[in-house]
Parts: structure tokens; sequence; C-alpha cells
């Protein structure tokens, strides 16, 4: 990871390496914490942060539906995220914001220690890789299922819910592959162990719904917004597992992962085994949509003002 200089804490902004908690907070314990995955882009006017306000929007819900009030106002995080990205000197970052029971109880009642939130911000550039993008990631249908919505709340970006996905993202990397797809409980199409996931068969783009159990990607729904400005069809529904090995196109999305191309699951190649051109379209227009470039999408930007430098 390539450190910043600053992390916002609580109200104020520390150094990175002193930005610590209590061993025995309880959200290291027991994983109660939500969190948000969001970047900044650099564009013709200066940095803007994607979708930022829907992304501090579902931090809200998230920490809701888990009984964790925020201590602060929405506008006051969204603010907070600029101000730390002005402090750093970023213009094109990954942004972390966090809110987590700090330290005070112990034991499966929580309501009695304080949440505390933080944000962190440094550059991170292709999660999936650099090549993951053009040349698409060889991917593992996992033997985990997507944890199903009567035993956890999958609309919740939820901290300990992701020891779900880190079983299926390690049994994946260990048998060689970039990245696991993990069927639900019913055994349908889920998503990836950190994104949403579409397939495309004679021009029509299918993914998964929420009805399954998914976490409602802002990604996802971008580019869903996206592919029908294009005039595209998008269709939400249960997908077969061997309906990704007969797709044309396969693509997965997410704010780190972005849009990228799937070209083999499970040592099948996909379609043709390269990114296939709708991906590669719908990956032009948003990266038109995330730099400022096209007019349609721009109230999805928030335009970070930074300071003129002094003479």
């Amino acid at each position: 990871m390539e450190q910043a200089d600053l992390i916002w804490h609580n109200g104020e902004l520390v150094a990175w390496e002193d930005a610590k908690v209590h061993v025995l907070s309880h959200g290291l314990h027991y994983g109660t914490g939500v969190f948000e995955g969001v970047r900044a882009y650099e564009t013709a006017t200066g940095p803007a942060i994607f979708r930022h306000q829907d992304h501090v929007a579902r931090l809200f819900r998230s920490a809701d539906l888990y009984y964790m009030p925020l201590p602060f106002t929405p506008e006051e995080l969204r603010q907070a995220a600029h101000d730390l990205l002005i402090a750093n000197g970023l213009r094109e970052c990954y942004i972390r914001p966090i809110a987590f029971r700090g330290y005070g109880v112990m034991g499966l009642f929580p309501l009695e220690a304080p949440v505390d939130v933080s944000i962190a911000a440094w550059p991170w550039g292709a999660y999936l890789g650099e090549d993951s993008k053009a040349i698409g990631i060889r991917a593992k249908v996992a033997s985990w299922r997507r944890m199903n919505g009567d035993s956890f709340i999958p609309e919740s970006k939820a901290c300990g819910q992701y020891l779900n996905s880190i079983l299926a993202k390690i049994e994946a990397h260990k048998a060689g592959y970039e990245e696991a797809i993990l069927l639900d409980q019913r055994g349908f199409v889920g998503e990836g162990s950190g994104e949403n996931i579409f397939l495309v068969k004679h021009g029509v783009i299918h993914t998964p719904s929420l009805s399954g159990g998914i976490l409602e990607g802002i990604t996802r729904n971008s580019v869903m917004r996206i592919a029908r400005d294009l005039g595209l069809d998008v269709v939400e529904r249960d997908i077969a597992r061997t309906e990704l090995y007969a797709a044309d196109e396969v693509f997965v999305t997410g704010t780190a992962a972005e849009i990228a191309a799937v070209r083999e699951i499970d040592d099948h190649p996909v379609g043709e085994g390269v990114r296939g051109p709708v991906t590669a379209e719908l990956q032009r227009v948003y990266e038109d949509a995330i730099r400022g470039r096209d007019p349609r999408y721009a109230e999805w930007l928030d335009h970070v003002a930074v300071p003129a430098p002094t003479v």
C-alpha cells in the first residue's frame, strides 16, 4: 500500500502512522463496522470524487441496518473527504471511509460501544491488475456460497460479512486464478468476491437481480445506466452457472475494479477468450464519465475545490 501523509479520524486530520485504535476495539473482535470504497479522478477542472454522495448515503444506510448511529452528518463526511484529499495533495486516489464500534465494551451486545469514523485515501491502481481491463482476468467459481440474506444483511457493506468473500478469494488465488465467483444459496450466480458480475449474450446484458442477496453496487448502477443510454437491453434475473461458460462476454464491476473483462471461467474461455466489444464500449463511456468528459453524467462528479498555489 502506498501511504499518504494524513488520515481523517473522528473529526481530525492525524498523521498516517498515528491513526491507531485500541486492540480491544469491538469492531476488531466482532467485525462490527461498515465501510465504503470510493475513487477520485483527475478531470479537466481538477480532482472529482465519483458518485460521492451515493457512497456516503450507502455508508449511512449500512450503519443504520446494523444499529450504528454515526456521530457525523453526511455533509460533514463529504467535506472531510475533500479536506483529506487537499491536505494530502491527492488528485487521483482510492478513498476508504469506515465506521466501526470502538473501545469500551466486550461481548456480543454492542450498543454501548462508541462509533468511530475514519477516512483514508491513497493512490491505488487497478484492483484486479493492470491487464484486467484490456486483456481480462481468469476467474473460478468458488466452492463457498454467497452469504444468505436470512443470516446477514447483503444490502449492508459490513466489515464482518467480507470473511465470506475472503474465503472465496483465497481459494481462487491458491488455484491460480485472479478472482472468484460466488453462487448464491440456490446455486445461481451471485457476484465476485468484491465485484458485481454481468454477462453478454446476443447483444443483451444480463446481471443477477438484487433479490439474490447481492450488494447493490454503485458501479453496477452506473454501468446499467450507461448501457441503457447506449441502447442496450439490460436484464436483471437469476443466472445459472453454466450460462457463464456459454456467454459471449463476461465482465465485473466495482469501485476498486472499475470494469474488468473476464476472459476465462473455470478454464473455459469466455467467447473468443478476449475482451468483447460490449465490454470495451462500456469501459470507454465509463472512463469518459469518471473524468468529466461526458456531460450526460456530470451529476456523478463531486468536484474538489483545490486552493490555488500561493506565490
